[in-house]
């Protein structure tokens, strides 16, 4: 298999994740990345984003802590 320059650095700059989670979550998830034909890591990372975007607008983000 061939990766282009973009597909490597794409790679090379990703951690693995792995979790648990609730067995109709994962169905619900797995069926909308089909349904939108997305890669289920592409949604997941969306949710992710959308998660730290909410926590952060509503002024609630503790890994800003300052240090003394």
């Amino acid at each position: 298999m061939h990766f282009t320059p973009h597909v490597i650095k794409k790679i090379m700059t990703r951690k693995n994740l792995s979790t648990r989670i609730e067995n109709d979550l994962q169905k619900s998830i797995k069926k909308l990345a089909i349904d939108l034909e997305k890669p289920l890591n592409d949604l997941l990372e969306e949710a992710i984003q959308d998660l730290l975007a909410k926590y952060e607008k509503n002024g609630k983000d503790k890994t800003k802590r300052e240090t003394s």
